[in-house]
C-alpha cells in the first residue's frame, strides 16, 4: 500500500512537471520568445565574408642589435623585435612572421609570399644592409600593390624616416627634433580627409581627444616638418599629412601620414606602447590611450584581410614567431619590457 502511494505521488508530481513546462512553452511561443536551444534551431550565423581572409600574418622587420645595448646580446649579427610590436599585431586577430634582415634572401623573399602586412618597426639604423633591406621590401610591398594585391604597411617612427628617406631619394631629408620620451597630442591638419585612413573608424570622442590629451608617445630625433614634406614634389604626391605635433622646441612636425594610392600609413610616434610597454614613466596607460592602440592595430589587421594571400598553412606554421621566445629585460626598468633576438651565421 505505502509503495501504491510512492508510486501516486512521483507520478503526479511528473505529469504537474510537464504540464507546467508546456505553459512555459506556450507562453514563450506567444511572446515570441524563444529558449536558447529553440533559438538556436530557428537562427544561424550570417557566413563570413568569403572576399576576407580571416587568417592574416603580419611580417615584422627585424632591427640590428638586441635592443638593450648589448645587455642581452653582443653578437654582431643579432637582431631584436620587441614583443610590443608583436603584441600590438595579435591583439587585433593576427599572427606575426618575423622578417630577419640579414638572413638569406631566398629566406626573405619566401616569408614575403606568406604574410599579408608588413610592419616596420622604431629604432636607429638608417645604413648598410639594414637600408638596404627596407628598401627592397618597401619597392616589394608597391609592386605587389600595383599588380593588384592589397598588402598593408605600417611604418613607425624610424620606419616612417626611412619610408621619406626611400620615397625622396633623398638620405639627408631628415630634420632634428627634441620628441625624447614624451607623451603628446595630435593636431589634425585643417580639412584633413581621415576616410579610408587609420582615423575612419575612431569613435569621434577619442578622434577629439587626442588633440586634448596627451595620449600618443612619442621618442625620436629626427622627423620631417611639414615644410620639408610638402615642399618635396615626390614626398607629397605620395603622402597625405594626416596630423602634426609639437616639440620641447616649439617646432612641427609631421606626425601621421597616409599614402595617397597605397595601404599605406606611417607615424612618428608610437602606437604600441601604450599598452604593451612599462619602462619609460611617460608612456601614457590611461584607457583612452590604450583605446588609441587598439584602434590603431584593429586598423592595420583589417586591411591586412583585404590581402589575396593565401599561404600555406604548414609553411606559415614553420615561420611564425611562436617558434622562438622572448627575452625579459624589463627588470631594468627603462626600453623595451621583452624582446626576441635573432641571430644569423
Amino acid at each position: 500500500m505505502a509503495n501504491d502511494v510512492v508510486r501516486t505521488s512521483t507520478s503526479a508530481r511528473f505529469w504537474i512537471s510537464l504540464f507546467i513546462a508546456f505553459l512555459s512553452c506556450s507562453a514563450n511561443a506567444q511572446s515570441g520568445i524563444l529558449l536558447p536551444t529553440e533559438a538556436y534551431l530557428a537562427s544561424s550565423c550570417p557566413a563570413p565574408n568569403p572576399t576576407l581572409y580571416y587568417r592574416p600574418v603580419i611580417g615584422i622587420l627585424t632591427h640590428p642589435g638586441d635592443g638593450a645595448s648589448g645587455r642581452l646580446s653582443n653578437a654582431t649579427n643579432a637582431s631584436y623585435i620587441a614583443a610590443s610590436y608583436v603584441k600590438f599585431v595579435e591583439s587585433a586577430g593576427a599572427r606575426v612572421i618575423p622578417l630577419i634582415y640579414n638572413e638569406p634572401q631566398q629566406n626573405l623573399d619566401k616569408k614575403l609570399e606568406l604574410v599579408n602586412g608588413v610592419l616596420f618597426t622604431g629604432g636607429w639604423a638608417k645604413t648598410g644592409l639594414y637600408f638596404e633591406t627596407v628598401e627592397q621590401i618597401f619597392k616589394k610591398v608597391l609592386e605587389k600593390n600595383d599588380g593588384g594585391e592589397h598588402l598593408p604597411l605600417y611604418g613607425i617612427c624610424l620606419g616612417f624616416e626611412l619610408i621619406s628617406m626611400i620615397v625622396s631619394k633623398d638620405k639627408n631629408i631628415l630634420e632634428e627634433f627634441s620628441a625624447r620620451n614624451q607623451a603628446t597630442t595630435l593636431d589634425f591638419t585643417q580639412n584633413a580627409n581621415i576616410d579610408g585612413t587609420i582615423f575612419q573608424r575612431f569613435p569621434p570622442d577619442l578622434l577629439e581627444k587626442m588633440s586634448t590629451d596627451c595620449l600618443v608617445m612619442q621618442n625620436h630625433r629626427y622627423g620631417l616638418s611639414p615644410k620639408r614634406l610638402l615642399d618635396n614634389d615626390k614626398l607629397s604626391s605620395f603622402f597625405n599629412i594626416l596630423t602634426t605635433c609639437t616639440d620641447e622646441d616649439d617646432k612641427v612636425y609631421v606626425s601621421t601620414v597616409s599614402s595617397r594610392n597605397y595601404p599605406i600609413t606611417a607615424f612618428q610616434w608610437h602606437p604600441e606602447k601604450n599598452a604593451f610597454e612599462w619602462g619609460p614613466k611617460q608612456i601614457p596607460h590611461t584607457e583612452d590611450a590604450v583605446r588609441v592602440t587598439q584602434n590603431a592595430a584593429n586598423f592595420f589587421v583589417s586591411e591586412a584581410r583585404k590581402s589575396t594571400t593565401r599561404p600555406n598553412a604548414q609553411e606559415v606554421l614553420d615561420n611564425l614567431i611562436y617558434n622562438y621566445s622572448p627575452t625579459y629585460c624589463g627588470t631594468a626598468g627603462k626600453g623595451y619590457d621583452e624582446v626576441y633576438i635573432f641571430t644569423q651565421s
